[in-house]
């Protein structure tokens, strides 16, 4: 499989007839989802399952994009098998990294974030990109879902320090901190 450009300039896999014209189409359709109204979910789930359709049935861009619809739309129960299914069909790279923090996000609104840390953990060791923070976020949510706050914390001050204009140095410091015992 060769690659084709996506999102923000980011390598995705091409999966024929999938072409820069139908990666446009999709942005263009999500570029909308605000000028739905929530009682129109369905008419913006329906306008992104009508690109799915024009996918191979094997591809994992189909589900990854229905999941997403459903989950942007309220739906974490009917987004995380999709989110799976697309991982399992081989979604890798920027929508493979998306996928699995969006997947952490929805099984812990569905009461298993547990299994949403362990999904997100391996990618705090995963090579860096704009989506460092979102999966510390994410993964600080799942695990303050499990009560254990302060590593959550600790992930939040550890992204937010390269942030800030002055402090960058002491906020990471507490970060670790929050979780390494004082000698």
């Amino acid at each position: 499989m060769g690659q084709s450009r996506c999102y923000q300039g980011h390598r995705c896999a091409r999966v024929s007839p999938v072409n820069e014209d139908w990666e446009e189409r999709t942005a263009a359709a999500w570029a909308t989802f605000d000028d739905y109204a929530e009682a129109d979910a369905a008419d913006f789930r329906a306008v992104i399952d009508a690109l799915v359709a024009e996918l191979p049935a094997d591809s994992p861009l189909g589900p990854f994009e229905q999941a997403c619809a459903w989950d942007s739309t309220g739906h974490s129960d009917r987004a995380v098998p999709l989110y799976r299914e697309a991982l399992a069909r081989g979604l890798s790279g920027y929508k493979g990294r998306r996928a699995k923090i969006q997947l952490s996000s929805s099984l812990r609104n569905i009461g298993q974030a547990d299994e949403g840390v362990k999904l997100l953990t391996p990618e705090l060791d995963a090579p860096s990109d704009e989506l460092d923070d979102a999966v510390r976020g994410c993964l600080a949510l799942c695990l303050s879902s499990l009560g254990r706050d302060r590593e959550g914390l600790s992930l939040v001050l550890g992204a937010l320090a390269p942030h800030l204009p002055r402090y960058q140095r002491s906020m990471a410091n507490y970060a670790r901190l929050l979780v390494e015992p004082e000698d």
